[in-house]
This record gives structure tokens, C-alpha cells and sequence, in this order.
């Protein structure tokens, strides 16, 4: 099981009569990011107890940085962070005496505790609250602390849990740049998110967990490209009855009006949109945009995981397990 930073085969969990791992694979590069995607209790956070080494597969083996997550769970945690949804700082303590702490913790020494606590408030943007009490912080400092929490130890592998859940935009777009540079430097993130747009943004393999098993994986551009066909998608500067139903009329079978605007296949992509356009150009519509528009990842999660039954009940995925390479390539 060499090579991969994460890999899982075959994880098959139960808690009671409920089957929450039916037999996933999870294969992760070094310095890659996997997004896990999946609607609350499709078996995501299983998967991440499992490889963080808190709680055991019934079936299958996992590696993380090189070691067995059964056989050598204190090598693994030895070679991870975790930075959950909550934060998890002493708020009495300073940002500074908390990251301290936690490298005393990692028997680093005074000496080493006290500097990697400098270097990780300084990468963070933290220096110049670093003699605050963390309740003091806003979301987003603590947000960034947790993180520099989770690098004290500089683990080759981080695990992420909703990293942005709260986070202003400005926060949030913080956030993802720090995650890009650690990967940047060779770490490899696997992260759990309810924002799809942070998953399009920041992995290079997206996994969807439905029910237990893995519905999907593959890169971003991979699983939107399985959700449909390109739409040419024309947009008026208002809702015109008249003016809507001559365009759809010129877009021909397929065309749908949608609010303000009318949507049609675009199978031909550019070509479809060239075509378009030309003959909307007789209307004489105030047209106020017209465009290709594209399968969202939004589509994609909602394909897969509509109706999907809840874990444990009779009717969902059946319990075969499904072998996915996620790596990065």
C-alpha cells in the first residue's frame, strides 16, 4: 500500500444496526487535496475517525503516511493534524501560550515550542494578537489558529473538518490561500466541507460518499462533465413575456424560459453558442447577456445524493463495495 499519503481498502464500519462503511477505497497522493463530499450521515465523518485512528474499521486497512491506522495508530498521529469544526483553543490562554503548549505536548521542548509558536503566528497573519486571549479572537482568528494548532507538529498529512464553517467571505478566501500553501509546500489535506464551491476551488480529487459507499470521484472538471451538456443561457434586462417566448421560439426545441432569462442545449459548446446568437440577433430583444453555461458541481452532488436513503434504512445502496482510484493525477 505504498505511494499514497491516504489510502483506504474496503472500509466496512457498523455502529449497532446501522451500517455506516460499506466498503469505501480512498487512494490520496502526496501533496494533493481530497475533498470529501456527502450529505450529513452519508459516512464522511466515519471515514475520518477511522483514519485519524479513534475508532477501528470492522473490515478493510488503512495507511496513513505509510502506517497501518490499526496496526501503528501512535506513528499515525505522530505524522497528522486535525483541525475540526469547533474551535478547541484554551480561550483564557493567549494565541501565543496555546501554541506553546501544544508543542510541550509534542515534547519539543521549551525552547523549539516557543519559536514554532512565533513562525505559526507570523504564517498566520497572528503575530500582532499573539498576547490576547483567544476570547478576544474574531471567527476568523480563531478559525486561523486552530490551523496553526494543527501544524505545530509539521505533519505530512492534515485533516480538515468544515475548515470556513462560519467565516465572513474575506475570512473564507484567507483560509483557502492558507491551505494552497501548505499543499504548495508538499502537505496533503483531506477535508470535509458542506461548500461546494470550496471543494471546486481547492481539490484536486472530490470524493462523494452517499449512503456508505462512494458515489463518485474523480477532479472537479471529471464529475461535472458526467452532469450534462454545455446550455447557452440568454438573459434579459427584465421579464418580458413577449420577448421571452420570441427568443425561445428562436433557440428552437429544448429552449426554456427561466425567470428573465431562456436557456437551450449548447451540444456544439462554441459553436452552438455562434449559432445562438445569430439568430437572436432577428428578435430584437433587449437582450442583457447571452453566454455558454456550464454542469455545476451543485448538480453533480445533487444527482447523486437526492433521495439517497439515510444509512441503515432499507431501500439504499446496496453493500458492494466499489473500487475508485481518488488520486490526484
Amino acid at each position: 500500500m505504498t505511494g499514497y499519503a491516504i489510502r483506504a481498502d474496503g472500509l466496512v464500519k457498523s455502529f449497532g444496526s446501522t451500517s455506516a462503511l460499506r466498503g469505501v477505497n480512498l487512494w490520496v497522493l502526496p501533496g494533493s487535496v481530497c475533498a470529501l463530499l456527502g450529505r450529513n450521515g452519508a459516512g464522511k465523518t466515519t471515514i475520518v475517525r477511522i483514519l485519524t485512528t479513534l475508532i477501528q474499521p470492522d473490515e478493510g486497512r488503512a495507511e496513513v503516511a505509510g502506517f497501518d491506522v490499526t496496526r501503528d495508530p501512535e506513528r499515525v498521529r505522530a505524522r497528522i493534524g486535525v483541525a475540526g469544526q469547533s474551535p478547541t483553543m484554551d480561550e483564557l490562554l493567549t494565541g501565543r501560550q496555546n501554541l506553546d503548549l501544544i508543542g510541550r505536548m509534542y515534547h519539543h521542548g521549551p525552547a523549539r515550542s516557543r519559536r514554532r509558536a512565533v513562525d505559526l503566528l507570523d504564517e498566520f497573519g497572528l503575530t500582532d494578537a499573539a498576547d490576547r486571549q483567544v476570547k478576544t479572537y474574531s471567527g476568523g482568528m480563531r478559525r486561523r489558529l486552530d490551523l496553526a494548532a494543527s501544524l505545530v507538529s509539521d505533519p505530512p498529512v492534515l485533516f480538515l473538518d468544515e475548515p470556513t464553517t462560519g467565516l465572513d467571505p474575506v475570512s473564507r478566501l484567507g483560509m483557502w490561500q492558507a491551505i494552497r500553501d501548505l499543499v504548495a509546500g508538499g502537505t496533503t489535506v483531506l477535508l470535509t466541507t458542506q461548500h461546494l464551491e470550496e471543494a471546486d476551488q481547492l481539490a484536486d480529487v472530490i470524493v462523494v460518499i452517499s449512503g456508505g459507499v462512494v458515489a463518485a470521484a474523480g477532479a472537479p472538471a471529471q464529475l461535472t462533465s458526467t452532469a450534462g451538456q454545455a446550455r447557452l443561457r440568454v438573459t434579459l434586462a427584465a421579464a418580458v413575456p413577449a420577448q421571452l417566448w420570441e427568443i425561445q421560439a428562436a433557440l428552437g426545441p429544448g429552449a426554456r424560459i427561466e425567470g428573465r432569462a431562456v436557456t437551450a442545449p449548447a451540444p456544439g459548446g462554441l459553436a452552438s453558442l455562434t449559432a445562438g446568437v445569430g439568430r437572436l440577433q432577428s428578435t430584437g430583444a433587449a437582450i442583457h447577456q447571452a453566454g455558454l453555461e456550464f454542469p455545476t458541481l451543485e448538480e453533480v452532488f445533487t444527482s447523486l445524493t437526492i433521495g439517497a436513503d439515510p444509512i441503515g434504512q432499507p431501500g439504499g445502496h446496496d453493500g458492494g463495495s466499489r473500487r475508485l482510484e481518488t488520486s490526484a493525477s
